[in-house]
């Protein structure tokens, strides 16, 4: 009876249906194609014309080459279908309502974002370099760079988890919490349950998670659950069965805020694996960082930016400002940021690329993921090229096959030109984290892949000369003595049928 109970919910659950509704409409769609068979002359000359303006105005689009190619081959190869299913994807309502929304949150929090002219003058005189970086940062993503802010960097996520709790039962006037997952077990329980405390204290507290826990980790209404108990909660996007450019966006930030004056980012999510409460992928290694001070700001609008999209009425922004306070270990530079799939900018992926054009001694970064862009790949063997140690941590045992094989055909070129290679054998690494050259670090939720730095909504923290980058690169070095080297023998080695397998998934890498 329970296996019964388990594929009636499998067969009658959300994820079925969704998927259900998704092959009928590309059922629909095939239809249309099989329709235009009986009139197959004049189709075919229609699609000719509709194919070539349809590859050109790919090719004149403002994308990467690599998301152009992943479209011009089936347009190409599929005229009729790639051509409709093009204007299928990019002709989408909801997703402009979507873009002006945010534009409209981005306006109205602007002017809580202006950059202090006196730290911008002191950075120039310290690096003008990194004055340059800040006005990009501050022009194109809208977010200012800050003194007197203090960072703590946890290793690992059970480390971020009892500082958070400890945190939050500080709390005395709001709680913003914004996460790509949320899952019932040790980790949330626990935290849920010091959240209807301060409820009750009279702490507002507000919660948002992304749609895609619908499918799987949370029931559909579970905002109202926690409504009941009275903290305001709702999902970003929650998944429909439509086919949808808007639903390819998702919120993968990762964002506590706590009185305006404590926040918390990074890869960590709140479900148990994150805390090694529960082992899926042998050991879990994620980082965080705990920002106190004036940096704070930054991600209380990033929360609010994104809480009022879907809001009728606004959130006055100004009264969640507070006044700077003196803070210890406040040296240096911070700046967050969030990075948007809706303004053409890959912020994200351009302060990377800052960091490894920038460097001298070296560039140490982890990430789960490597399914690179040509910018990406050429940036980081060019900085290897000319004698910068850039070294690699990625996953042992891979959480996502598809995504391990695929970042696997990137390891012989990037080890020819010079990149180190290593692999966490203890389990899984989904720490996100650039470090370079002792003074300059970023932490938070970007992955190196086509998703991060072009569809989702991601946030970090860039620290520049504050004393925690020296804390994260030990952590680094630390963390690759339980690592193993990969060579380009053992890259000759991996079994053919892996190797073109991943081969083939390139052509799909954007979508990954």
């Amino acid at each position: 009876m329970k296996k019964l109970r388990g594929l009636f919910r499998v067969v009658f659950g959300r994820t079925a249906f969704v998927i259900l509704f998704l092959l009928i409409q590309v059922g629909i769609l095939f239809g249309v194609i099989r329709w235009l068979g009986d009139y197959l002359i004049y189709a075919y000359g229609l699609a000719l014309i509709i194919t070539s303006f349809a590859v050109i105005y790919i090719l004149n689009a403002r994308e990467n080459a690599s998301f152009k190619m992943a479209w011009i081959i089936p347009v190409l190869v599929f005229p009729v279908f790639g051509v409709l299913f093009f204007l299928f994807m990019h002709v989408q309502l909801r997703t402009r309502i979507l873009k002006l929304r945010l534009k409209m949150t981005r306006k109205m929090a602007a002017p809580c974002l202006t950059q202090n002219a006196a730290v911008t003058d002191r950075l120039a005189k310290d690096d003008p370099s990194q004055f340059r970086l800040a006005g990009y940062m501050n022009r194109w993503a809208g977010f200012p760079v800050y003194e007197n802010t203090s960072v703590c960097h946890f290793p690992l996520g059970e480390d971020k988890f009892e500082a958070l709790k400890r945190e939050l039962r500080a709390a005395k006037e709001f709680i913003f919490m914004e996460y790509f997952i949320i899952e019932r077990g040790t980790m949330w329980n626990q935290i849920l349950e010091i959240l209807e405390q301060k409820v009750k204290e009279g702490v507002e507290v507000r919660v948002m998670y992304d749609g895609m826990c619908s499918l799987i980790l949370l029931p559909y209404g579970y905002p109202k659950e926690l409504e009941k108990k009275g903290i305001r909660c709702k999902m970003f996007s929650p998944i429909k069965p439509t086919l949808s450019t808007y639903q390819n966006n998702r919120d993968h930030r990762k964002i506590v805020v706590i009185d305006g004056r404590t926040a918390f980012t990074g890869g960590v999510n709140l479900a148990d694996e994150y805390i090694n409460a529960k082992v899926r992928f042998g050991h879990w290694k994620d980082t965080a960082v705990m920002i106190k001070g004036d940096a704070v700001t930054s991600f209380t609008m990033m929360f609010l930016q994104m809480w009022n999209v879907t809001e009728k009425e606004q959130d006055d922004y100004r009264a969640f400002l507070r006044e700077p306070l003196p803070v210890e270990g406040g040296e240096g530079y911070v700046l967050p940021f969030g990075d948007s799939p809706m303004d053409n900018e890959q912020v994200g992926e351009q302060l990377y690329l800052d960091i490894l054009n920038q460097a001298e001694d070296y560039v140490h970064i982890m990430t789960p993921y490597l399914i690179l862009d040509d910018e990406m790949e050429n940036a980081l063997c060019f900085a290897a090229k000319r004698g910068v140690d850039v070294t690699l941590i990625m996953p042992h045992i891979p959480d996502k096959l598809y995504a391990y094989l695929l970042a696997r055909t990137y390891y012989p070129e990037l080890i020819e030109a010079g990149v180190k290679v290593y692999e966490y054998t203890p389990g899984f690494v989904h720490a996100k984290e650039f470090i370079s050259d002792d003074s300059k670090a970023v932490v938070g939720t970007i992955n190196l892949d086509f998703r991060s730095l072009y569809l989702h909504f991601e946030c970090a923290a860039y620290i520049y000369k504050n004393p925690v980058v020296l804390e994260i690169e030990r952590d680094f070095q630390a963390t690759i003595t339980k690592c193993k080297p990969v060579t380009l023998e053992e890259c000759r080695r991996y079994p053919f049928f892996k190797r073109a397998a991943g081969r083939a998934l390139r052509l799909f890498a954007p979508l990954m």
